[in-house]
């Protein structure tokens, strides 16, 4: 099916001629204002302006190179160019301008951020060949336009979760590619989990050593089955440290997740002297949620905290650390259930000495209390945290930052505590979910939630919230939990083009977004990621799952559900 868009930008091609490509740029930039007339950007002269710093001038020179291998001509570097890179401080560092006419385009910013977004909307103006590796015809002309252009939230992000499936470093930049080109600027790492510890820790080799490995993977949604083959990887800290400088030269700034004091098997598996009953623990070879969790009451847990966020600030240079906190005592169904903190001595004495009754608030108050430390030994570094929205049962000191997941409800509490969120409902934002209802076409997701490119563009980070809210709400991120995707293909699937609706959930103002100009762009990014090397997900055009097979007409859909909900 991709030849049919190949085909499809090669007829846009012939027709357009000489004709500037279509404005269909995501996300959709502030103000635009589009003219009569085109610029011809093909062999061009250009001028970059001496005050660029070096990361700037590194993005710059990176839109020259893709421009002059896609064009097969190369640009003349002038003093007094037509094609022009200009240093203005008055703008923001996330903004930029862009104005084209017949003689001239002139491209202002004051930072990377700026320059790296001006050169994305540059790129999808044009052929999206300029986002490949080989020559092709044009035309290669910019129209005569005016752009103003800046993001709503200045927190736009993606989370990819190394732990249920391991990533290589190449396709982690891959999607780290496809994210710059939308603008987006925050990548969550998701790295430590039940399954498997995929960061590099040096005071504590066995995390990897065992850590890093589990002996089976489960089959299909049935957890009492797996498969038997040894499953794993891990990141080494000069990867980690390449990954952080990759996503950096392209705005993006990376924020690791060390998920605790739940979630955890992985670690205790490695040092199980780090739990309440000591063990054996297995790195978990079924998905779900584990009830083992790292022992409260044990003074060495903080010292294995101290130590690990020693050498995970060392390498993420990023303002905040994700610390997880979701999840700690079971799912739903294990909302009775004893924890090993009920029943555990260490942790019935930090109970008795903290002042904590017995009784189901009691596991709340003692998470409160391993958050607030580890909160502590964050700033002791210079960091402050990020939390799921669990983290709100407790008292945290100010500074803290809370990831709405389970709805909205997350930020509501935390604007009405004054603390910062997050936005990242799973209605809307994980993109775990399946994209069409049917899913005898679709790759197994989790769940049986339908989740398509048209709700998460719907999603408005602010209904709901109480007056002041914009004070408080940093931004959005979609979600991509991996525990039923395990290739590169996979993955890119569900990520895109989801990701360019939270894109623009992100950038555009509320009453700017319109999801028909959004759909009607969407061709262009198609093409894109084809240029790309990418795969992504077309239900949106009525081709379901990988192999983009026809969807079914109404009534054949209909009968169809009506026969997998009997």
């Amino acid at each position: 099916m991709k030849k049919f868009f190949y085909l499809a930008a090669a007829f846009l091609a012939a027709a357009c001629a000489g004709k500037p490509q279509e404005f269909h740029v995501i996300p959709m930039p502030a103000d635009v204002s589009i003219n009569e007339g085109s610029f011809s950007l093909k062999g061009t002269s250009i001028s970059i302006d001496d005050q660029l710093d070096e990361a700037s001038l590194g993005a710059v020179l990176r839109f020259v190179d893709a421009l002059e291998t896609a064009s097969g001509a190369q640009l003349r570097l002038v003093e007094d160019g037509a094609l022009r890179f200009i240093v203005n401080p008055n703008l923001a560092a996330e903004q930029y301008a862009i104005n084209v006419t017949k003689e001239h385009a002139d491209v202002e910013a004051s930072a990377l951020n700026g320059f790296v977004y001006a050169c994305e909307t540059l790129k999808q103006m044009l052929p999206a060949a300029i986002y490949g590796n080989v020559k092709a015809k044009g035309p290669w002309v910019l129209p005569c336009v005016s752009i103003l252009d800046q993001p709503r939230f200045g927190y736009r992000g993606v989370m990819l979760d190394a732990a249920r499936h391991f990533w290589s470093v190449e396709e982690t930049k891959k999607v780290i590619d496809a994210m710059a080109a939308f603008k987006m600027n925050r990548l969550h790492w998701h790295l430590t989990d039940d399954q498997g510890w995929r960061i590099e820790i040096k005071a504590y080799p066995k995390l990897t050593e065992v850590g890093a490995w589990r002996a089976g993977t489960q089959i299909g949604k049935d957890q009492s089955q797996w498969d038997d083959v040894r499953y794993g990887g891990f990141y080494t800290q000069d990867e980690l440290r390449d990954v952080v400088a990759y996503a950096a030269e392209r705005g993006i700034t990376i924020i690791p997740e060390i998920d605790l004091p739940g979630h955890m098997v992985a670690a205790l598996s490695a040092y199980p002297e780090l739990g309440c009953t000591g063990g054996p623990y297995e790195v978990r070879k079924i998905w779900g949620i584990a009830l083992d969790i790292l022992c409260a009451g044990n003074e060495e847990i903080y010292t294995f905290i101290d130590k690990v966020f020693d050498e995970v600030t060392d390498i993420f240079p990023s303002e905040y650390v994700h610390v997880g906190g979701d999840e700690c005592f079971g799912g739903r169904r294990h909302k009775m259930d004893p924890v090993p903190w009920d029943n555990c001595p260490k942790c019935k004495a930090l109970m008795r000495k903290l002042h904590i009754k017995p009784g189901l608030q009691a596991r709340h108050l003692v998470q409160d209390y391993v958050t607030r430390r580890v909160q502590k030994i964050l700033a002791d570094k210079g960091r402050k945290i990020i939390g799921w929205d669990e983290i709100l049962e407790g008292n945290l000191e100010p500074g803290a930052t809370v990831m709405s997941w389970r709805g909205t409800a997350g930020g509501e509490k935390a604007v009405a505590k004054g603390m910062n969120a997050i936005m990242s409902p799973n209605k809307y934002l994980y993109i775990d979910y399946y994209q069409s209802p049917e899913f005898d076409k679709e790759p197994m997701c989790i769940g049986s939630r339908v989740l398509p490119v048209e709700k998460v563009y719907g999603y408005e980070p602010m209904n709901g919230m109480p007056e002041g809210a914009e004070d408080y709400i940093l931004g959005v991120q979609c979600n991509l939990w991996t525990e039923y995707i395990g290739t590169n293909e996979g993955l890119e699937y569900m990520l895109l083009p989801r990701m360019c609706a939270a894109a623009e959930i992100g950038w555009v103002e509320a009453d700017a977004k319109d999801y028909a100009r959004f759909d009607a762009s969407l061709d262009h990014s198609f093409e894109i990621f084809d240029a790309m090397g990418v795969n992504y997900c077309l239900d949106c055009r009525g081709l379901i799952g990988l192999d983009r097979v026809p969807a079914r007409d109404s009534l054949e859909l209909a009968e169809y559900l009506a026969e997998r909900d009997q």
